[in-house]
């Protein structure tokens, strides 16, 4: 059975780990209609449109 020959010192396993377990960022589009970023299949929060019909009446702020 294998055994390791010594411990994996915290330094080794958080580098190894900060390696591969990091955060992408989120893959933006622009919005058909009004041109606002926004994640793709998702509605615009700006003008409310998705797939070039409107399904969300945008919110005034003002």
């Amino acid at each position: 059975m294998a055994v390791p020959r010594s411990k994996t010192s915290k330094a080794v396993t958080k580098r190894r780990r900060g390696v591969n377990m990091h955060l992408d960022t989120p893959n933006l589009v622009a919005c058909g209609n009004c041109g606002n970023l926004v994640l793709p299949h998702h509605v615009c929060k700006k003008c409310g449109f998705y797939k070039g019909r409107q399904v969300l009446t945008p919110e005034v702020n003002g």
